[in-house]
This record gives structure tokens, C-alpha cells and sequence, in this order.
């Protein structure tokens, strides 16, 4: 059994490739996972909020998002955003 916890790269590796696979009767797309999974994913029983922010430049280098939902984290595609209307200062008044 392996010990050393994964490195940033290993976990956001995981975390995509779990993007890209089917289940909960969808044949990809975001998903939520818990902290407790998340943990395991680490081997750690803690995460701290450096952790967290390094799993999400790692996530954002591959063209994903990692929100922090407080008891769970959602993973989506920075794709997703794209077609999202642009607010503007007249959109603002």
C-alpha cells in the first residue's frame, strides 16, 4: 500500500479524468464530491486552505473549476462560463 499521499497534479489528474467519466446516469460532465472523498484522494485527514487552492490552480491549468461548497466541492468545465452574459457598467446603473 502506497503511503505518500499524491501530489496537486496527481489529485486535479482524478478529479478531470472523473469529468470525462460515466455515472450517476450521465455520460460526463461536472460533479460534486464530498471532503471526506477528497481527503481520501490526498491520504490526508485534513485538508488546509493552501491544499485547496493549489488543487485548483492544478484544476484550472487543465480547464476545470474546483468550488468550495463548504461541506462538499463541485467540479465544473471553465467552458461552462463562456457563453455567460458580461455584466457592464450600464448593466450596473
Amino acid at each position: 500500500m502506497n503511503l505518500t499521499p499524491p501530489c496537486f497534479e496527481t489529485a486535479a489528474d482524478k478529479l478531470a479524468a472523473l469529468f470525462d467519466t460515466p455515472f450517476g446516469g450521465k455520460p460526463k460532465g461536472r460533479f460534486r464530491i464530498s471532503n471526506k472523498l477528497l481527503r481520501q484522494i490526498f491520504q490526508r485527514r485534513r485538508l488546509y486552505d493552501d491544499d485547496i487552492r493549489q488543487l485548483t490552480r492544478s484544476l484550472l491549468e487543465r480547464g476545470y473549476i474546483l468550488v468550495d461548497m463548504d461541506s462538499f466541492f463541485v467540479v465544473l468545465s471553465a467552458n461552462s462560463f463562456v457563453n455567460y452574459r458580461r455584466a457592464n457598467e450600464e448593466s450596473l446603473r
